[in-house]
Formats: C-alpha cells, structure tokens, sequence
C-alpha cells in the first residue's frame, strides 16, 4: 500500500517512517513542513529507498496538499503533523490553533474530496488515521492524594474518557479529535484515532524532558525540574508506538479509538534520577568538571502552568483486538535512549546549532 504520513520528519512520524520502509514493502510518502522540530536526518537511513518520497508540504497549503493526493493517490493516511510542545504552546498559542485545527481541518477536507474519488474497492479500503495524544483527557488523581494510593490502578485513561485538556497544546489536539470524528459521523469518511502516553527514544528534540535532561548533562547544565517533581507520566518508546501503530492504520476497526501506552507510569523526578544513573553508568568520562555526581545538576523549578498532575493509559483494548504489547520495558528503553545520544552527537549537535539552545519556554511572566 501507499502511506501518506504528515509530519514524517518529527520525532514519532520519523519513527513511522523508518518502519514502515524497513519492516513492511509498502511505500512511503513523507510529507512534512520542516519546522524546528522537523529533521530530513532522523530518515536519513532510509530515504535511499525506492519505496521512500519526501514531499515539503505545509498541511496548511491546501493547493499542495491536493497535487500530493493527486500525484501519489495515497491507501493510507496517517496524520502526526502537528505542533506538539505545551510549554512552547503556552508562549505561543496561535501556532498550534494554525497547524493542528486549521491543519487538520485541511487534511480532512483533501482527504475527503479524494476518497470521493476512488473506485468503490479503493474507497472501501481506504483509512485516515489521526494520531493525538492522552492529555486531551487532562489529568488523574495523583497516588499522594488518594486515601490509599493503590486506589491508583483503578484511575487510567480509557478510549471513553471525558475529554478536559488543560493546556493550548492539548486543547488544540481535543479540537482535531473532535473534527475527525465529526468527517467521519457526517460524511463518512472511513477513521481511526490513536492517543498516546509520553513517548521517548532516538531522534527526540531536545526541547522535551529526557533528551533535555541528556544533554542538559553532557553540558554541565542545570537539571530543570518542574515543581516538586512529583507528576507521573505513562512512557511509552516511540519504535513500540510505531509498531502499533502502523498495526492500527492496517487492522484498526473504522471508527474506532484505540489508546496506546507503555504501562510504565513513573514520576518526573525519578525519571531524572535513573537518567542521572545511566549517565554515571555509560559515559562516566564525560561528566563536567567540577561535577561529582549528574545528579548534583539537579535544579527544582517553577511549576510549569496549569500541570497536569498524571497521565496513565489503559492499553488493554489495542492488546486485546490487535494483539499490540510494548516490546520495551522503562529499563530497556531508557537505556537504549540514552545510548543512542551517547553514539549519535552529530544529530543532537545539528539541532543546537541551530535556533534552539536547551532554553526554558512557557514561563508566564506576571
């Protein structure tokens, strides 16, 4: 089949990519305006391919979105474009108004008017597959606030969940949620949607927790962590997110929700600490002068606005339709992650070379 993957230079959409040309023969079209967080270098392994295209599109541009249809008549659409960090969201909302509900209305309406033109086989085949996020559902209650914290296992998000984002971010992402559903119960466009837990791996911008803690490190930086640090996140590597949902976009029920996670919920501080341990475990030569442990970079910061205090997902449905479990544990992940910053400079170096300096954003000043 024929992919068309918006946003297939970003973190996770690269990562869609990179299988879909290594583990599948279907055929990829890696559409993607180039933004920051957009790098041609996180496809680099596999843009020699035959079955690879890369098209630099805004999702925006409806005129180039329709000759990208037209040109390389898509099976599948698996739409990731979108802007994706809250503390940049909440400096700057009107991008992520723009890219992900303008955007997507965008994608939407092209994918729309070329499905109407396929033959009855195709068209019957054909899939949209929006991908969102699990903080369109806001937050649960936090272990410490619970009158006996193992109630906690009985808070996840599940694909029935009332939507209550808190931030710009994921209210812009509710939004598309929500006119995906609308194209589909209006005028019958064949979806899927997934939402997602925290993801983490290879080929992450910087701007986002583990890799900024990373090379926050290596650099002798300070560790900004938000609050107290006691906000838990589901972790979920982004191959393993990858792997599901390429299975979502080929064997997901028209219509349906399916919510991926990692079942490895773990507070932020802690995150940071074994972070601090790999460090001391893999590249203890290139700790900082004057430095005795990472962890004495640790620095407690102003909460960030509006946090939600916990993600957790309930996965069991992907599992139990689809047959989709993690592959990685939280160990085996992080470790990977880690390594992979250790062996790969040259990529992290290129993103800081450029506009981005590891800099704090989303602070509100009053």
């Amino acid at each position: 089949m024929i992919f068309l993957i918006t946003g297939g230079a970003g973190f996770i959409g690269s990562a869609v990519v990179r299988h879909l040309i290594q583990h599948t023969n279907h055929t990829v079209i890696n559409l993607d305006k180039l933004t920051y967080a957009g790098n041609l270098d996180s496809c680099a392994q596999v843009s020699s391919s035959s079955r690879y295209h890369f098209e630099h599109v805004d999702i925006c541009d409806s005129k180039e979105l329709r000759r990208v249809f037209n040109q390389h008549q898509p099976d599948v659409v698996m739409h990731l474009a979108a802007e994706s960090h809250v503390d940049r969201s909440i400096d700057g909302p009107g991008e992520f108004i723009q890219t992900n509900i303008v955007g997507t209305y965008n994608v939407l309406e092209t994918a729309r008017d070329y499905w109407n033109t396929l033959d009855p086989k195709r068209k019957l085949a054909f899939r949209f597959h929006h991908i969102s996020t699990d903080e369109v559902y806001g937050d649960l209650p936090h272990p410490d606030d619970l009158a006996d914290p193992a109630q906690a296992a009985e808070h996840l998000f599940t694909e029935t969940t009332a939507y209550a984002p808190s931030s710009p971010y994921s209210a812009s992402k509710a939004s598309s949620d929500h006119l995906v559903r609308a194209w589909h119960r209006t005028y019958g466009l064949p979806i899927v949607i997934t939402n997602c837990s925290n993801n983490y791996g290879p080929y992450h911008f910087p701007e986002k927790l583990v890799p900024h803690i990373i090379l926050n490190a290596l650099a002798g930086k300070p560790l900004p962590v938000y609050g107290d640090g006691s906000q838990i996140r589901d972790w979920l590597y982004v191959e393993d997110h990858a792997r599901a949902l390429v299975k979502v976009a080929t064997q997901g029920a028209v219509g349906e929700t399916y919510n991926i996670g990692g079942h490895n919920e773990q507070r932020n501080i802690d995150v940071v600490h074994i972070l601090c341990e790999l460090l001391e475990e893999l590249a203890p030569e290139q700790k900082p002068a004057g430095i005795v442990n990472y962890t004495d970079l640790i620095t407690f910061v102003e909460d960030r606005a509006g946090h939600d205090v916990r993600y957790a997902i309930d996965a069991s449905k992907i599992e139990r339709e689809l047959g989709w479990t993690p592959e990685e544990t939280f160990e085996t992940g992080m470790r990977k992650t880690v390594q992979w910053y250790l062996d790969n400079k040259h990529w992290w170096q290129r993103v800081l070379d450029g506009s981005y300096r590891l800099e704090r954003l989303g602070s509100i000043q009053q």
